[in-house]
């Protein structure tokens, strides 16, 4: 039988780059003692009021089919949403509504992007990024993100890589799985060079109400001199702890959302009504579980911190925003899938491969503050006598 060169494109881009967490579940599963701290899982459940709101939704009739856009309440939602955040007006009509971030970039690359394209896109970055530009033909450009620019892309790195193939910049900011947060400067300097060569800049905000109490977040629509050329995409995954619900969507111009919207339609013809009723009540007004989160987060940055980092050679980067944080492991001399793998297997711990994340990351790995504080420090015990284990045998060899 036959298959699409798409298949082809996306061998290894997908679950693939999560085999740690796999093997974690089914050591769990089978009655191993496991500390997984790998994917991004809020640590609290969605607020009781949305749950409410989603089911007197759907008790409501509110189950029908929808338009391919979005809902208008939600739209309506959106627009006073971004309009306040970013200072300039941003009407209704600038709105698709999508499954969440992943599916709104899926929609997007489809949209911008083709077969001999190129997109310029922060290494590391997010596990699925190379999938969902592959997808559209388009090639995926890794611009090193420096750990001596504190994780930050510069517009310098993203100018070495420009070519006429050149089609888009994308940006992450909060970044996963770093927490760098982009600078208002950082974000003029790459703006002015997407006007230079008439790129698009891409922006996947959906870190933006996790922002430490020590970090500033800027969000690329801010600029009315970008107006034209920025899309951003996010969702109440991370904000509102509703991963499940998948409620997201893009922004852009009016005129870029109105060629993206039949694209859109052959993936979702409409969201679900009942979850947009919820997604419009999420987002008019800040999120009732985002500065619990906020804070949890940066407190177990700060106990991982003070456990591993120059502990036995281990070194701790850390982050301005989000739910994670990145350890070097090169001390170790292994590679970060090695080394995932070992401290799994012999320390019960499951953290993410650095490597899943670009080649920026082989002696990185990522590790989720998801889990409770206790669970925390115990991690931090059993990380530390693993390295200290590994660098006694390096040491002895």
């Amino acid at each position: 039988m036959k298959f699409a060169s798409r298949t082809k494109w996306l061998a290894g881009l997908g679950s693939e780059k999560w085999a740690v967490h796999l093997r974690a579940l089914k050591m769990q599963a089978e009655g191993r003692d496991i500390i997984k701290m790998t994917i991004g899982e809020p640590d609290v459940p969605p607020p009781e009021a949305l749950i409410k709101t989603a089911v007197a939704a759907m008790e409501n009739g509110r189950t029908r089919y929808s338009n391919g856009r979005g809902e208008t309440n939600l739209l309506a939602a959106l627009s006073e949403r971004y309009t306040r955040s970013s200072g300039r007006v941003i009407g209704p009509d600038q709105f698709i509504c999508l499954p969440g971030t992943q599916s709104a970039l899926y929609a997007v690359m489809q949209g911008i992007a083709q077969m001999g394209d190129e997109i310029l896109v922060g290494d590391p970055m997010y596990a699925t990024y190379e999938g969902v530009i592959a997808a559209s033909g388009a090639t995926t450009v890794p611009v090193p993100i420096r750990a001596e620019n504190g994780f930050r892309i510069s517009a310098a790195d993203i100018a070495a890589r420009i070519t006429p193939q050149s089609r888009a910049i994308l940006l992450n900011s909060p970044h996963n799985p770093s927490g760098a947060i982009l600078t208002a400067d950082d974000i003029a300097q790459i703006g002015a060079l997407a006007i230079k060569h008439d790129l698009w800049i891409i922006a996947d905000e959906v870190y933006e109400e996790l922002v430490f109490d020590t970090g500033t977040f800027t969000s690329a629509l801010v600029s009315q001199e970008l107006a034209d050329r920025v899309i951003v995409v996010s969702s109440i995954s991370k904000s509102h702890a509703a991963p499940g619900f998948r409620s997201g969507w893009c922004v852009g111009s009016s005129d870029f959302i109105k060629r993206l919207l039949p694209v859109a339609e052959t993936m979702l013809f409409g969201n679900q009504p009942f979850i947009a009723d919820m997604t419009a009540e999420a987002i008019s007004a800040p999120s009732d579980v985002a500065a619990g989160m906020r804070a949890r987060f940066a407190r177990r940055a700060d106990v991982l911190f003070a456990a591993l980092n120059g502990a036995a050679g281990l070194q701790v980067c850390k982050p301005q925003a989000g739910m994670f944080a990145l350890v070097d492991i090169s001390a170790t001399g292994m590679g970060s899938e090695e080394y995932a793998l070992d401290l799994l297997e012999n320390a019960g711990v499951a953290v993410m491969p650095g490597a899943s994340f670009g080649a920026c990351l082989t002696n990185w790995v990522r590790v989720a503050l998801t889990v409770e504080d206790e669970t925390v420090m115990q991690a931090c015990e059993r990380i530390t006598e693993h390295a200290t284990t590994l660098q006694k045998l390096k040491e002895a060899s």
